[in-house]
């Protein structure tokens, strides 16, 4: 063999292995990507489950904000109830005395009734700013929601039959919310 075929023989032996070296430069390749193919997905699978995650996290802290407030604010309202129902027997006892007569036999007032009322309606007007207000009764239809019934009995004319015939304690809303029931007298 001479220098030239030697030379040749090395060449091609040369070109052979950088050809069997790409293919395996492909297949790695090829393989890379489809590992980090994968990857990217398993990625964005995680991605995926962490921002749902995230997302009903918030959800849930932005009822619980709302639900918080909503308390307080309903806190605040009736906050005042238990004063206000403290206070409910001296308004019954103002009215009380406000449909009586106040003189004595020898016609003198024992108790000025323009003052009186003038007490009784300052007293009104501030329970009334706080929230308070009086259930109407007499001659509406009874309602469990706002009546209880002291008794029934027989009504005196056809059109007082299941309304309220007679009040004996007026009943109070405060901001909505019963807080004294009226005590009526129902007709039958």
């Amino acid at each position: 063999m001479s220098k030239e075929d030697k030379s040749k023989k090395k060449e091609s032996s040369d070109e052979m292995p950088v050809s069997k070296n790409e293919g395996h430069a492909k297949k790695d390749k090829k393989h890379k990507e489809d590992s980090h193919d994968e990857e990217l997905k398993q990625w964005q699978v995680r991605y995926d489950e962490l921002n749902d995650k995230y997302l009903r996290l918030y959800s849930e802290f932005d009822n619980y904000r709302k639900r918080t407030q909503k308390e307080r604010i309903d806190l605040s309202k009736t906050a005042s109830e238990e004063i206000i129902l403290s206070l409910l027997p001296v308004m019954d006892d103002l009215e009380r005395a406000l449909a009586l007569p106040l003189k004595s036999g020898e016609e003198l007032e024992l108790i000025p009734k323009e003052g009186l009322q003038l007490i009784y309606q300052k007293l009104k007007g501030l329970l009334a700013q706080k929230g308070l207000e009086a259930i109407p009764a007499i001659g509406e239809p009874f309602d469990v929601d706002f009546h209880d019934a002291l008794t029934n009995i027989p009504a005196p004319s056809e059109d007082l039959k299941g309304k309220v015939i007679d009040e004996t304690e007026k009943g109070y809303k405060l901001n909505g919310k019963v807080i004294r029931y009226s005590k009526v007298v129902v007709g039958n």
